[in-house]
């Protein structure tokens, strides 16, 4: 079974949504062709397949023009998932607020003042009329995504409205954290710089 599902000119995450549904339709093992315009659609598609322990190829077939090829189980097709990170949207290049959490706690002094101030400044920012179209927590701000409920439940709402909460990778390898996440998705230096880098505003409380 082959199919070829065109994907062009096609706003993210549907790329992702339309390839979900198109492996759900395989009756038998086959080839899956997903045609996109950006290498947003090619990683996260990659990460699709991947996830559902597909085989997956990309290829680029001009400026704007990728493949990217699934070699679908049928076994595991009506099962598929789709994983947060393969819904992760950039930022775009230009415009975009950004909030940096780069601790678990605000401001200088005592730190046990400065995770209350975090959990405010976290919870009167679902408030907000504008909201951020990312944020990012890395270094001790890898807890607010993990072990603080009441951030987490914020950011959860966050997520929700539409704002994606990126986790550094790194940072919750390093304190122990990776299974203990519990809102948004992991995230790399690459994609962290990328998204500081394209922000119109960048919010580091």
């Amino acid at each position: 079974m082959e199919r070829t599902l065109d994907c062009m000119g096609m706003a993210c995450p549907l790329p992702v949504i339309n390839a979900k549904k198109a492996i759900e339709a395989f009756t038998e093992d086959g080839t899956l062709r997903i045609l996109v315009d950006n290498e947003t659609a090619v990683q996260n598609l990659t990460r699709l397949g991947e996830h559902n322990g597909f085989t997956v190829t990309s290829a680029q077939d001009g400026e704007k023009a990728f493949t990217v090829t699934m070699a679908v189980k049928a076994s595991a097709a009506k099962a598929a998932t789709v994983p947060a990170e393969a819904v992760s949207c950039a930022v775009p290049a230009k415009g975009g607020r950004v909030v940096v959490l780069s601790a678990d706690t605000m401001g200088g002094g005592d730190e046990q003042l400065g995770r209350k101030l975090m959990k405010a400044f976290i919870f009167a920012l679902t408030s907000q009329d504008v909201l951020p179209d990312k944020v990012i927590c890395y270094n001790r701000g890898a807890f607010l995504t993990t072990q603080d409920q009441d951030t987490v439940n914020d950011l959860k709402k966050l997520e929700a409205a539409g704002v994606t909460v990126m986790t550094c990778g790194t940072c919750l390898d390093y304190y122990g954290l990776k299974e203990a996440l519990k809102v948004g998705i992991v995230s790399n230096m690459y994609d962290i710089v990328e998204a500081q880098v394209g922000a119109s505003l960048i919010i580091r409380p």
